[in-house]
C-alpha cells in the first residue's frame, strides 16, 4: 500500500472518528419532548400552601450600599388566600401574586410544550413551592436609619390600588403603607409581546428625610434541566456597556463565595447601558433599567437555599419629607424571537438585546444567514422551501469559486494520461514524481489544491446554519410536508414502520434502533451524495476505491439523527453541487456517463462476490 492510500485511510478514518465522537458526546436533542419547558403545569394554578420563602432583601452593611439578596433559611407560609391579578394579553397568560407584587405566574399562548394536540402551552414562570419555580420580584432596599419593617419584603401582602387586570390596554397599581410615613405604589404594564414595565414610586409623608434603593430580581429555585449542548449557552446572559457576559449554572456554583452576600457571587458595575437575566434555549427572563441608568449588575449562587438569581440594583435615592419619587425598570419574560427582540432594542434602544441569541463564534455569518432564512420564510410561507431557497442563493454566492474548482478537476482529468506515464517514467522515487508532477501543473496553469477552497468555505457555513437550525426559536415546530412538522428535531420517520406504513411506531429517538433504521431525508442524504460520486468513475486503486464507495453510506447514518432542517440542507446542496458540475463538465467537452458509472460499480461488486 503506498503512502498515498494510507493518508487516505487515515483522513478517512479521523474523519468517522470527528463524527461518531460528536454524535456520542453531543447528542441531537430529541423532538419529543421540549426541556425548555419549566413543567407541565396549568396555567390556571393558584399560590401553594406552603413553599421556601423566596430570597429576601436584607440590610446593607454600608448606608447607601447596594442590597445584599439572600434566601431565607426557614419556610415561611404562603397564605392560600393571598389574592392575585390576572394577566391576560395576546402572548402571554398568567397572573401576579399580591404576596411580595411577585411575577410568578406566566403562559406562553403561541407554544405548546410538543406537537401533540393535547400538548398544554409552555409554561415560563412558576410561584414559590410548585415545580421549577422561578419567578421575578422588585423592591426597595432599607438604607440609612430605615430597617426592614420600613420596605416591602417578598411576603408583604400588596393591595390592588388601581385596575382589575394585566392587559397591553390596562395596567394595574398595587399599594402598601408602612404605617410610619411611607406609601408604597408600583404600576406595572405590559405590551402585546413580553415586556413589562414596573414604575416603582415612594411616597414620604414623614418630616425626615429617608434613603433607599431599588432593586429587581430573577430567581429560579433549583437547577433547571439544560440541553447541555455545547454549541448552545444557557444560564446568565448580560450586557454591560457593550460586552456580553454568559456564565452558565455550572459557573455560577464556581462563583467566589462573598460573605455580605451570604452566597457566591459576582458583582459587575455598569456606567451606562445593561441588562441581565436567564436564557434557556428559546426562552428569556431579563431584567432591563432604563437606557443610559448605571446600575450594579449582580449573579449569584446561594448554596443554602439552591437558588440562582440575577439582580439589578439602582444607585441609593433620598426622599425628602413630603415629597415622592419613583424608577422605571422593565422585565422581559418570553420567546426569543428575533423580531420582537430586534424591536426592542431599536425602538427602546437596548442597547445590544438581539445578542441575547446565541449567535456563536461564527456571529459574522449565523446573522445574516437567519435575516435571509427569516425574509425567505415570511415570502415563502414554509420554512422547508426557505431552507432549500436559502442553499440556493448561498450556491449562488459561491458558484464563481465552484466554478473554478470544478474546471480545475477537469483540468485534472485531463491531465491524467500524462500523469500515468510520468509514473511510468520514474518508477517508485518519490521525489522526481513530485518534481515532475509540479512542472506539469505550472506547464498547463493547473492548480490542484484550487478544488478544495468551495469545501472548506462550505465548512463554516455549514457549521452557521446549524447553529441557526439548533438555537433560534423560529425553527422549532417548523413545519415542511407530510411528517415533517419540526424541523428543529430529526427525521421522524424510520425504514424500521416503512415511513409510517405499518400500524407500529417508530424506534424511540436518541436509542441505537433509531440509528440504524434511519428515515426518508437521511436515506435521500445518502442516496444524493452517492449519485455526485458516480459523476465520475471510480478510482483505479481499489482501496480509493473501496472508501469512496462507503462514503455516502456511512455518512448517511452518522448524520441521521441531526435536524431535519440540515438535512434538507444538505440534500438541496448535494442536488444543486451534482447539476453545477455536470453542466460544467459538459461545457468543457466531458459528458459523465452517470448510469454508466453506476453500471459499472455494480459489475465491479459482482466480480468481486464471485471470487
Amino acid at each position: 500500500m503506498d503512502d498515498q492510500n494510507k493518508n487516505l485511510i487515515l483522513a478517512t478514518a479521523l474523519s468517522f472518528l470527528v463524527i461518531l465522537v460528536w454524535f456520542l458526546v453531543f447528542p441531537p436533542e430529541e423532538p419529543v419532548t421540549d426541556p425548555n419547558a419549566p413543567g407541565q403545569v396549568s396555567q390556571t394554578q393558584t399560590a401553594p400552601s406552603v413553599a421556601v420563602a423566596p430570597p429576601a432583601v436584607v440590610a446593607p452593611a454600608t448606608p447607601g450600599a447596594a442590597p445584599q439578596a439572600q434566601a431565607d433559611t426557614a419556610p415561611a407560609e404562603v397564605s392560600t388566600q393571598a389574592p392575585r391579578v390576572v394577566i391576560d394579553t395576546p402572548r402571554v397568560s398568567g397572573s401576579i401574586s399580591l404576596q411580595g407584587g411577585r411575577i410568578d405566574d406566566l403562559s406562553l399562548k403561541d407554544y405548546n410544550e410538543t406537537l401533540d394536540d393535547n400538548s398544554p402551552i409552555v409554561r415560563l414562570l412558576s410561584p414559590v413551592g410548585q415545580p421549577n419555580s422561578y419567578y421575578a420580584l422588585h423592591g426597595w432596599a432599607p438604607a440609612g436609619d430605615l430597617t426592614f419593617d420600613d420596605v416591602p419584603n417578598a411576603n408583604t401582602l400588596w393591595t390592588l390600588d388601581s385596575g382589575t387586570e394585566l392587559t397591553p390596554d390596562s395596567p394595574i397599581t398595587l399599594r402598601w403603607d408602612n404605617g410610619n410615613g411611607l406609601v408604597f405604589r408600583r404600576t406595572i404594564s405590559v405590551d402585546a409581546d413580553y415586556m413589562f414595565e414596573i414604575a416603582q414610586n415612594v411616597e414620604n409623608t414623614s418630616d425626615v428625610t429617608q434613603r433607599m434603593q431599588p432593586y429587581g430580581i430573577i430567581a429560579r429555585h433549583g437547577r433547571p434541566d439544560t440541553i447541555n449542548f455545547f454549541v448552545l449557552h444557557e444560564g446568565v446572559v448580560a450586557m454591560a456597556d457593550g460586552e456580553l457576559i454568559e456564565a452558565d449554572y455550572g459557573d455560577m456554583t464556581d462563583f467566589d463565595f462573598v460573605q455580605a452576600e451570604g452566597a457566591r457571587t459576582e458583582v459587575t458595575q455598569i456606567t451606562e447601558n445593561g441588562w441581565i437575566g436567564f436564557t434557556d434555549k428559546n426562552w428569556m427572563t431579563t431584567l432591563v433599567p432604563t437606557p443610559g441608568q448605571a446600575f450594579t449588575s449582580v449573579s449569584k449562587y446561594v448554596d443554602a437555599a439552591d437558588i440562582y438569581q440575577t439582580e439589578i440594583r439602582l444607585p441609593t435615592v433620598e426622599i425628602a419629607a413630603g415629597t415622592s419619587t419613583g424608577v422605571s425598570t422593565r422585565l422581559f419574560a418570553g420567546a426569543k424571537e428575533w423580531e420582537a427582540i430586534r424591536s426592542y432594542e431599536q425602538d427602546l434602544g437596548i442597547e445590544g438585546f438581539i445578542d441575547s441569541i446565541d449567535w456563536g463564534w461564527f456571529y459574522f455569518l449565523t446573522k445574516p444567514i437567519f435575516w435571509v432564512l427569516h425574509e425567505l420564510n415570511l415570502l415563502i410561507g414554509n420554512m422547508g422551501v426557505a431552507i432549500i431557497a436559502l442553499t440556493l442563493l448561498i450556491k449562488a454566492v459561491l458558484f464563481p469559486l465552484a466554478y473554478k474548482s470544478y474546471v480545475s478537476m477537469a483540468r485534472m482529468k485531463e491531465l491524467q494520461p500524462e500523469m500515468e506515464k510520468i509514473k511510468e517514467r520514474v518508477g517508485d522515487d518519490r521525489q522526481k514524481m513530485q518534481m515532475a508532477m509540479m512542472e506539469l501543473y505550472k506547464k498547463e496553469k493547473v492548480n490542484p489544491a484550487a478544488g478544495c477552497l468551495p469545501i472548506l468555505l462550505q465548512i463554516p457555513i455549514f457549521f452557521s446554519l446549524y447553529k441557526v437550525i439548533f438555537v433560534t426559536i423560529e425553527l422549532r415546530h417548523a413545519p415542511f410536508f407530510g411528517p415533517f412538522q419540526d424541523l428543529s428535531a430529526p427525521d421522524p420517520t424510520s425504514i424500521f414502520n416503512l415511513f409510517g406504513l405499518f400500524g407500529w411506531g417508530a424506534p424511540e429517538p436518541g436509542s441505537i434502533m433509531a440509528l440504524i433504521f434511519i428515515g426518508i431525508l437521511p436515506l435521500l442524504l445518502g442516496i444524493s451524495m452517492w449519485l455526485q460520486q458516480k459523476l465520475n468513475p471510480a478510482p483505479t486503486d481499489p482501496t480509493q476505491a473501496m472508501i469512496f464507495a462507503w462514503l455516502p453510506w456511512v455518512f448517511m447514518f452518522m448524520l441521521g439523527t441531526f435536524a431535519s432542517g440540515l438535512i434538507v440542507y444538505w440534500i438541496a446542496n448535494n442536488v444543486i453541487t451534482f447539476s453545477q458540475q455536470y453542466l460544467i463538465m459538459r461545457s468543457h467537452g466531458y459528458k459523465p456517463d452517470v448510469f454508466g458509472n453506476i453500471k459499472a460499480g455494480f459489475n465491479k461488486a459482482k466480480s468481486t462476490d464471485s471470487k
